[in-house]
């Protein structure tokens, strides 16, 4: 493993936090550690479907050692690097709004920290996790493997929200594994063979908000501080003021809010391009505020705020998309919980939650000005959103479409170019709308166009913005099934073409419009298209 060899790694993480005791084999309760160490399980066929250049040029990669049965070996969990001693966290977590006690990595296997130049010259930590990579002793009785589907959509997923600019964590490379792992997939009894998958996936941390409520659980508060220290030293130094102490309470507080304020950051990005989490428990929140965990999620086609593409959240639809500004605060008030113990007032936190609310606000209300093209919101403007999104409710409208329609020329001020524009709006409407919901749609483009007349916004300013704002491409689940059926039957060309498509999301691509189309009849009611489940 020559040039593989030559890469920088540091194993800070299990120097600072202590380790299981115990290397036995098989799943248990781990009290007073952080981790486990254990190594992922071998592959019987490991072959590389796909990887991320940007990733691979971030980490230090180059194409040759990219493309070497070294790193597909090392991708795949069939080898390691001298020194490397993987692990596996401990942590828990409130899932679907109850406590569910030790989850853990049941099967993500983190290969280590690697130290990687950015492009200033300066050494930036990365953490490999191999997804799939076997059963650890979090694995509640499972297997610790993924199936090629759910590997596919997390894969794509991951680079697609990059490119978006949404906070997320990054993927590094797919690998199909050459076994069958058997899955149940909408947990009905149909038990079959699937092909199994790794993802390496990339961040600076994985560390979640469960990492730190499950030693708040267990009162332990000496494992806590020492989460909390490990955190905010490595993750979040510049919140530490003179000789503080890093679990000292003052800096505990600003932390907490800092995390609120990425939060916020994220569920506004993830609204203003229509993207569902689809499983927001809190052991699946990044303390970075980082998309993590790419399981059941879906993009908004026709825009629904009651939409959840989880089939385990279907009837309670607790996670639905318009509710995840909401769910997002609960799930801080659970972190806010846990850290009650290395604070002096609870009051404290509970005003910090503020944070969140004004920056979501904020963020909410620049994005949604720029997604219809005006540089700020006001009152006025308020209104006019809402009612453009209640107008996307009532005619079964593609929220991607729709933006991109809008997001059109409309120099001319007259009915002649308001028809026009309607006409080009229909690309949007999945069935035509009425006579009256047509005139209440030319209603609402005249107020528009008042509006931006009012405000002094320039035809190639708005056009700029809401280029800028919207996506022309989204990863609709509809295109990672088809990559996914390609897939399986042998042939991944797909899934490098979606890639590639992704990678300039809002930039017109004359060669692929096909995919700047609304979802196809034959995907509404497809399993995998329409509806997911947790099954991976």
């Amino acid at each position: 493993m020559s040039a593989l060899s030559q890469l920088q790694w540091d194993d800070r993480f299990l120097r600072e936090l202590p380790a299981d005791p115990s290397t036995a084999p098989g799943q248990r309760q781990v009290h007073g550690a952080a981790y486990s160490l254990v190594d992922p399980s071998e592959v019987a066929a490991p072959k590389l479907l796909a990887h991320s250049p940007e990733v691979a040029e971030m980490l230090g990669l180059d194409a040759a050692t990219i493309e070497s049965e070294d790193f597909v070996a090392l991708m795949a969990g069939n080898a390691k690097l001298e020194g490397m001693r993987p692990w596996a966290t401990a942590y828990g977590g409130h899932q679907f709004g109850n406590w569910a006690r030790q989850l853990g990595d049941g099967r993500a296997i983190s290969l280590g920290e690697l130290l990687a130049p950015d492009t200033k010259g300066e050494l930036r930590r990365w953490e490999l996790q191999l997804k799939g990579a076997g059963p650890t002793p979090y694995s509640r009785g499972a297997d610790g493997r993924a199936v090629l589907r759910s590997s596919i959509r997390e894969f794509l997923c991951s680079e697609a929200m990059f490119h978006l600019g949404v906070p997320t964590t990054r993927a590094l490379s797919l690998v199909q594994t050459g076994d069958a792992v058997m899955r149940d997939m909408f947990y009905d009894g149909n038990v079959k063979p699937e092909p199994g998958a790794i993802v390496c996936r990339v961040a600076p941390t994985f560390i979640r908000f469960g990492h730190f409520e499950l030693p708040a659980s267990r009162q332990d508060e000496a494992l806590l501080r020492t989460w909390v220290r490990h955190t905010i030293s490595g993750h979040f130094s510049e919140l530490i003021e003179g000789d503080e102490a890093p679990d000292a309470a003052p800096v505990v507080l600003r932390f907490f809010e800092e995390v609120a304020r990425r939060t916020a950051v994220m569920i506004a990005h993830w609204m203003r391009v229509g993207f569902v989490h689809g499983v927001m428990n809190t052991d699946n929140m990044s303390i970075l505020g980082l998309t993590i965990d790419y399981g059941p999620y879906g993009w908004i086609d026709d825009y629904d705020p009651n939409w959840t593409p989880n089939t385990t959240d279907a009837q309670g639809r607790r996670y639905r998309f318009g509710a995840q500004p909401r769910v997002a605060l609960w799930n801080l008030a659970r972190l806010a919980e846990a850290l009650i113990p290395l604070v002096e007032r609870v009051e404290d936190l509970e005003q910090s939650l503020q944070v969140y609310i004004d920056t979501l606000d904020a963020q909410w209300g620049q994005m949604q000005a720029h997604k219809l093209g005006f540089a700020k919101a006001d009152a006025d403007f308020d209104a006019l959103a809402g009612r453009w999104l209640d107008l996307l409710t009532q005619a079964e409208t593609d929220m991607t479409l729709a933006y991109g329609q809008l997001g059109e020329g409309i120099d001319d001020d007259d009915e002649a170019a308001a028809n026009a524009w309607f006409g080009r709006m229909e690309l949007a409407f999945y069935a035509p709308p009425t006579e009256a919901l047509r005139a209440k749609w030319l209603e609402w483009f005249a107020d528009y166009r008042g509006q931006l007349a009012r405000a002094g916004v320039a035809e190639v300013d708005r056009r700029a913005r809401m280029q800028a704002a919207n996506p022309r491409y989204v990863l609709r689940n509809y295109m990672a099934q088809e990559a996914i059926d390609a897939a399986e039957g042998g042939d991944p060309s797909l899934i490098r073409e979606l890639l590639d498509l992704l990678r300039t999301p809002y930039t017109r691509q004359p060669e692929r419009e096909r995919w700047y189309a609304k979802r196809p009849d034959w995907a509404r009611h497809k399993a995998g298209c329409s509806m997911l489940s947790c099954s991976s």
